[in-house]
């Protein structure tokens, strides 16, 4: 039987069509040494933590790393094309939840949620309710969406067509859009949003894109909201202009050192909402990223290329080390 290695555990419904192609096993922690230590023998690697580039030198059955998500920066692609290995994810799986959570995050920062329960709970009723008068509404504002790729998508299509919100889009493709949805360079959408929502990919062009000079371009009451990944913010920046009040606030999910050391200075912030990396974790999502890693494994088993193929130049590679088998 085929071994399926996991970094973490699985929906039972995913688990249980793996353990229907091979061997399922779990890593017994998801840090780089125990992952290069466990990983070894497997045939298929789901990945929902970072793997470790020398893991695809040593593991010399290995078919796929599947990622259990959308993002590859988990996964170092060049190592596993060098090594004629598949890679795939399961793009839009969970983009509904991460653009739920996109909302839910900036309705609480702009109804002060986080200032409203802890004044409740420590100084009472009527300090926590005066804080409402500074509450702000989210009809009337415009949202500015960073990325237009799946979550992109959902979140444009919610703010525009459930909240009826003007809805400015920066992206490096542009596409169709449904109508209160246009594009607009990032920086007339730093200038003009009310709420910006940060959900593209971490590349080169990417990382310390929301800088000093991008902050300054913001309104002072705009917040922020990452659902992308931590080194897309200047942390400097940001904690800075958090400090001063030069923004509103932000709503962060993702960092550039997860997890989060306890003594960061964004847990410290009154105006910052923190999440540990879970936006687009839900029962649900974590169900249907599950079936989409358990899909695309059962076809690299079978001797198929995946549908969502992210290193296709490995193909030649790929097919030395696993002749395709005849129909």
């Amino acid at each position: 039987m085929p071994e399926i290695f996991s970094t973490h555990h699985l929906h039972p419904d995913a688990a249980a069509l793996l353990q229907q192609l091979g061997t399922l096993r779990y890593a017994s922690a998801p840090d780089l040494d125990t992952l290069l230590k466990e990983g070894t023998q497997a045939e298929i690697i789901v990945v929902r933590a970072p793997l470790p580039p020398e893991l695809f030198d040593r593991a010399k059955d290995l078919r796929a790393a599947i990622r259990h998500g959308a993002g590859l920066d988990m996964i170092p692609v060049e190592a596993a094309t060098k090594a004629g290995v598949l890679v795939a994810n399961v793009p839009g799986a969970n983009a509904r939840s991460v653009a739920e959570y996109a909302f839910f995050s900036a309705m609480a920062l702009l109804r002060r949620f986080r200032i409203v329960d802890s004044k409740l709970r420590n100084e009472g009723w009527t300090v926590a309710r005066n804080e409402a008068d500074f509450a702000r509404d989210l009809s009337g504002l415009t949202l500015g969406v960073v990325g237009y790729g799946n979550v992109g998508q959902a979140v444009s299509a919610i703010a525009a067509g459930g909240f009826g919100l003007d809805v400015l889009v920066t992206s490096r493709t542009k596409r169709e859009t449904p109508e209160g949805v246009r594009f607009a360079e990032l920086d007339e959408l730093a200038s003009n949003a009310d709420v910006i929502v940060l959900c593209c990919p971490l590349s080169d062009e990417t990382r310390g894109m929301v800088d000093a000079k991008l902050i300054a371009r913001m309104k002072p009451s705009a917040i922020i909201v990452n659902v992308s990944r931590g080194p897309v913010i200047d942390d400097d920046a940001m904690i800075a202009a958090l400090r001063e009040g030069r923004i509103g606030g932000a709503a962060l999910d993702v960092f550039a050192i997860q997890p989060l050391p306890a003594d960061h200075p964004y847990l410290t912030l009154d105006n910052v909402l923190i999440t540990p990396h879970m936006a687009g974790i839900t029962e649900g999502s974590m169900r249907r990223m599950g079936l989409g890693v358990a899909a695309e494994a059962k076809r690299v088993l079978a001797g198929e290329l995946p549908v969502h193929f992210c290193n296709p130049e490995v193909q030649r590679v790929y097919r030395k080390r696993f002749p395709a088998r005849p129909l």
